[in-house]
Protein backbone atom coordinates (compact mmCIF):
# COMPACT_ATOMS: atom_id res chain seq x y z
CA UNK A 1 0.00 0.00 0.00
CA UNK A 2 1.23 3.62 -1.22
CA UNK A 3 1.65 5.91 2.03
CA UNK A 4 0.00 9.66 1.26
CA UNK A 5 2.63 11.91 0.88
CA UNK A 6 2.88 14.91 3.43
CA UNK A 7 4.36 18.15 1.12
CA UNK A 8 4.48 20.13 4.33
CA UNK A 9 6.51 18.03 6.36
CA UNK A 10 8.91 17.01 3.87
CA UNK A 11 9.67 20.59 3.17
CA UNK A 12 9.90 21.60 6.93
CA UNK A 13 11.98 19.26 7.63
CA UNK A 14 14.46 19.89 4.71
CA UNK A 15 14.45 23.87 5.93
CA UNK A 16 14.95 23.09 9.06
CA UNK A 17 17.93 21.04 8.07
CA UNK A 18 18.80 24.26 6.08
CA UNK A 19 18.55 26.42 9.11
CA UNK A 20 21.06 23.89 10.92
CA UNK A 21 23.68 24.57 7.55
CA UNK A 22 22.74 27.92 7.68
CA UNK A 23 23.80 28.00 11.52
CA UNK A 24 26.77 26.36 11.61
CA UNK A 25 27.94 28.81 8.86
CA UNK A 26 27.62 32.07 10.40
CA UNK A 27 28.92 30.45 13.77
CA UNK A 28 31.84 29.05 12.18
CA UNK A 29 33.15 31.84 9.33
CA UNK A 30 30.91 35.03 10.79
CA UNK A 31 31.56 34.53 14.12
CA UNK A 32 27.77 35.26 14.90
CA UNK A 33 26.26 33.45 17.96
CA UNK A 34 23.14 35.23 19.24
CA UNK A 35 21.23 35.42 15.78
CA UNK A 36 22.46 31.91 14.57
CA UNK A 37 21.16 30.66 17.82
CA UNK A 38 17.53 32.32 17.76
CA UNK A 39 16.93 31.50 14.16
CA UNK A 40 18.02 27.71 14.73
CA UNK A 41 15.88 27.80 17.41
CA UNK A 42 12.90 29.19 15.44
CA UNK A 43 13.73 27.49 12.20
CA UNK A 44 14.00 23.97 13.42
CA UNK A 45 10.86 24.64 15.92
CA UNK A 46 8.72 24.89 12.80
CA UNK A 47 9.24 21.27 11.35
CA UNK A 48 8.69 20.01 14.72
CA UNK A 49 5.62 21.74 15.20
CA UNK A 50 4.45 20.76 11.48
CA UNK A 51 4.55 16.91 13.01
CA UNK A 52 2.88 17.72 16.41
CA UNK A 53 0.26 19.01 13.94
CA UNK A 54 0.59 15.75 12.18
CA UNK A 55 -0.42 14.03 16.01
CA UNK A 56 -3.30 16.53 17.04
CA UNK A 57 -6.02 15.36 19.35
CA UNK A 58 -8.35 17.54 17.73
CA UNK A 59 -9.07 19.79 14.70
CA UNK A 60 -8.52 22.67 17.39
CA UNK A 61 -5.16 21.08 18.64
CA UNK A 62 -4.06 20.97 14.52
CA UNK A 63 -5.34 24.79 14.13
CA UNK A 64 -3.26 25.43 17.30
CA UNK A 65 -0.09 23.96 16.84
CA UNK A 66 0.12 24.90 12.81
CA UNK A 67 -0.84 28.69 14.04
CA UNK A 68 2.61 28.13 16.24
CA UNK A 69 4.16 27.02 13.09
CA UNK A 70 3.54 30.04 11.35
CA UNK A 71 4.66 32.10 14.35
CA UNK A 72 7.95 30.56 13.96
CA UNK A 73 8.02 31.28 10.63
CA UNK A 74 7.34 35.01 10.81
CA UNK A 75 10.27 34.74 13.16
CA UNK A 76 12.61 32.41 11.12
CA UNK A 77 11.76 35.23 7.82
CA UNK A 78 12.69 38.63 10.52
CA UNK A 79 16.01 36.92 11.26
CA UNK A 80 16.60 36.15 7.84
CA UNK A 81 16.13 39.88 7.01
CA UNK A 82 18.20 40.95 9.83
CA UNK A 83 21.18 39.13 8.89
CA UNK A 84 20.90 40.25 5.45
CA UNK A 85 20.90 43.69 6.60
CA UNK A 86 24.07 42.88 8.64
CA UNK A 87 26.16 40.17 6.91
CA UNK A 88 25.14 41.22 3.06
CA UNK A 89 24.40 44.81 3.23
CA UNK A 90 20.76 44.42 1.29
CA UNK A 91 17.49 45.89 1.52
CA UNK A 92 14.74 42.88 1.15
Amino acid sequence: MKTKQNILKEKSFKFAVRVVNLYKHLCDEKKEFVLSKQTLRSGTSIAAMVREAEHSESKADFIHKMAIAQKEINETMVRAIVRNRIFVGQRV
